[in-house]
């Protein structure tokens, strides 16, 4: 072989070796999205078969109303047994994908491939699971654990990423650090509790808050099961999926009729203003234009219902703001008590 031969393979492996690597993280997020939207048509397609499954009255708003009007066992083996199957096994796969040290990068691991392909198992089980035994964990749990499983996770995504975009309006808040190196070490296991716990708490039912319900629930598995991916720490898409609760809150709150959409709306955009749209790095006028629009929105819809109520604007940010102080306080105080204990059942001079 001749030494120009040798020295243009040498140049082509160089160039090839040189050329960037195929997003994979990005065709599985867009092919995720699609099987998210498909398997969403899918359940409502089926949704006229579960007319069969009887209902008690509806009894207010603690009531969750899709649920048997009797336990059956069946019901409660598969819905809690699947649960706990799909839960220990997304924990067990984060488990080891970090004890491997897996880097972030743009192509799939194999924790990532088990990850997507253990969700996508169980979504499916749980479309047969409630058109044979219908009942999820709402039989045997109360609703609000259902929604603040969803809210502790929000909440933490809020205290993760104050050193980043903070939490007022561009202005960090005061959370201690023990709090945000906790949640950002162990976020994987927690967010992926809140939302496979959510996931099965509901029947796969077909009104447009199910629907939605469950299409947003299936994002968040497929970002969850992104770990360790450029994508998973995309701030547009992080944004969208944080975002995506306000869509869902005020649908179901215009469905429910309850004369409360407003303050789902404007509060869950209060929050959206007052701290996500600060980790997209917009130029000073955009921010100051949305929130301008903000208040005159605001301003015109409770000028229409009356003025006075325009205080429920506040709700949902405070109740946020105010969950994140505390729980960063108690993660705090908790994390500082074991590493108290630690440190003393340490053996002098380890």
């Amino acid at each position: 072989m001749s030494a120009t031969t040798t020295g243009t393979r040498a140049s082509s492996g160089a160039s090839a070796s040189s050329q960037p690597k195929q997003r994979q993280d990005l065709m599985v997020l867009w092919g995720g999205i699609i099987f998210s939207l498909l398997f969403t048509g899918l359940m409502w397609w089926l949704g006229a078969r579960l007319e069969a499954f009887p209902k008690l009255p509806d009894q207010g708003a603690t009531w969750y109303y899709w649920k048997l009007p009797e336990p059956d066992t069946w019901a409660r083996i598969t819905a809690w047994g699947f649960y706990l199957a799909q839960n220990i096994s997304i924990w067990v796969i984060i488990f080891l994908a970090q004890r491997h040290r897996t880097k972030y990068g743009v192509t799939l691991s194999r924790y990532n491939v088990a990850a997507l392909g253990v969700n996508a198992l169980f979504i499916f089980l749980h479309l047969l699971q409630t058109h044979v035994w219908y009942d999820g964990l709402a039989q045997d749990v109360h609703i609000f654990t259902s929604q603040w499983s969803v809210i502790l996770m929000l909440v933490m995504i809020v205290m993760m990423e104050n050193p980043r975009r903070g939490t007022f309006f561009g202005k960090k808040a005061p959370f201690p650090q023990r709090s945000v190196q906790f949640i950002r070490k162990y976020h994987g296991y927690i967010f992926s509790w809140a939302v496979i716990y959510t996931f099965w708490y509901h029947p796969m039912e077909t009104s447009p808050g199910h629907l939605l319900g469950f299409l947003y629930t299936f994002l968040l598995l497929l970002q969850g099961s992104l770990f360790f991916t450029r994508i998973h720490v995309n701030k547009y898409w992080g944004f969208a999926l944080e975002t995506a609760v306000l869509v869902h809150g005020t649908v179901v709150a215009i469905i429910a009729a309850n004369g409360l959409w407003q303050m789902f709306f404007f509060g869950f955009a209060g929050i959206v203003v007052a701290t996500t749209m600060y980790g997209l790095g917009l130029p000073r006028w955009a921010r100051l234009s949305i929130i301008a629009a903000y208040i005159g929105f605001a301003l015109y819809i409770y000028s229409q219902i009356g003025i006075t109520k325009i205080h429920q604007v506040t709700w949902i940010p405070l109740t946020y703001y105010a969950t994140a102080l505390v729980l960063s306080l108690l993660i705090g105080g908790g994390v500082w008590l074991a590493q108290a204990v630690g440190n003393r059942n340490r053996p002098a001079g380890a």
